[in-house]
This record gives structure tokens, C-alpha cells and sequence, in this order.
């Protein structure tokens, strides 16, 4: 059986594009933009709010997580949608062998004991704005900012919701440079890991 793959990835390095093949390649389904729809029909939260804080924690979200006293309760809403995306992310491995991109998935099917091969996607900063700007064009925000701030508040986002270093090669099975591979070989290196592993629990 196929691991479930759990793509990790740096804004702009072609992590949902590479996933979306894996999936393809492999024949099993892919979760991204479909997770953040499962989320709004059950957090009540609009999918704006939800791409945006369901993988983002910003010094706003962290201070108000640590400032409200214990005795005035309020659930940070972006813990709400973490939960929210957990049991999503759960319900979805409990089908079966699948893609998932981001949202922590990686920590929370570990956690549960899941057969996973977690990838972390990077690239050189020149091939990432490269991409962005293919993607979606020029606009009045510098490119290299959009950038850092993105990276770095998926790191402290990763951080604060798994206590583990988002990026750290020890944390992944895989970590490919999509910007020195390229996009085809890094979906390669992929398909072909899931089948060789696939082959080996065959044989056990």
C-alpha cells in the first residue's frame, strides 16, 4: 500500500502543483483546496478566513492566544480551524493512501500513527519569484517580501501547533530543491519512492 504523501512546502516552490501530479501519477486523491472546503461547511468559517489563517500565524494571533485572561475564555479562531482542519486531515487518511498539502498534516498523521512519507518542497529564492510572478503577475507588493513574510509565518505557524522546526530535514523523508530539479523530476523522485515502498510492504 501507498504511504500517505504529506507535502510540506516553501511559498512560491510548486508544492500544490507537484502534489496535484503525485496524486495523479499514483491514482489516489488529493487534498488541498478540498480541505479548506470540508473546514467552512464545519467551522462556519468563509474560506477567505480559512486560507488564511489555516496555515499563517502572525505576532497578532500569537499575542491574542497568550494575552486574554484565563477567566474571559475565548477559543483563538484559529484554533478553531485548526481543529477543524485536523479532523479533516484525519477523516481523509482514514480513507486511505492520499496527497495532502500543508495544514500540519505531516505532525498530526504522525501522531496518530499513520504510515506517512512526509516531503518538504524548497527552491532558491530567484526560482521561487519566478514562479509567483508566473503564477500570479505582477502587483505593488514587493515580491521577495511576500516571500519571507509567507515562509515565515508558516514557520510559526508549524511551530506553535506542532513544537517541531517546519522545514527541519529531520522531519521529512524527502526534502527536494523543486528549483534545481525541477517540477517533473520532483514529482518523479516522489512516485517512485511510494512505489518502492509500496513494493517492500507487499513483500513483508
Amino acid at each position: 500500500m501507498y504511504p500517505i504523501i504529506t507535502i510540506s512546502r516553501e511559498f512560491g516552490s510548486g508544492g500544490h502543483t507537484i502534489g496535484k501530479m503525485v496524486s495523479e501519477k499514483l491514482g489516489v486523491p488529493f487534498y488541498d483546496s478540498e480541505i479548506v472546503d470540508q473546514v467552512a461547511k464545519r467551522s462556519g468559517y468563509t474560506k477567505a478566513v480559512i486560507n488564511e489563517q489555516g496555515e499563517y500565524t502572525d505576532k497578532l494571533t500569537k499575542w491574542f492566544s497568550v494575552t486574554v485572561p484565563s477567566a474571559m475564555y475565548f477559543e483563538n479562531p484559529q484554533d478553531e480551524i485548526f481543529k477543524a482542519q485536523r479532523r479533516v486531515i484525519l477523516d481523509c487518511a482514514e480513507q486511505g493512501p492520499c496527497v495532502i498539502v500543508g495544514r500540519c498534516a505531516d505532525d498530526i498523521l504522525d501522531q496518530e500513527g499513520y504510515n506517512t512519507m512526509n516531503v518538504f518542497i524548497h527552491a532558491d529564492m530567484d526560482h521561487r519569484i519566478a514562479r509567483v510572478l508566473e503564477r500570479y503577475g505582477d502587483t505593488d507588493v514587493d515580491v521577495r517580501k511576500r516571500l519571507e513574510r509567507k515562509d515565515r509565518n508558516r514557520k510559526t505557524y508549524y511551530k506553535y501547533y506542532t513544537d517541531r522546526e517546519w522545514g527541519k530535514y529531520t522531519n521529512y523523508q524527502l526534502n527536494l530543491d523543486s528549483g534545481y530539479l525541477g517540477i517533473d523530476q520532483c514529482v518523479n523522485i516522489i512516485v517512485d519512492t511510494a512505489k518502492a515502498i509500496d513494493a517492500r510492504t507487499r513483500e513483508e
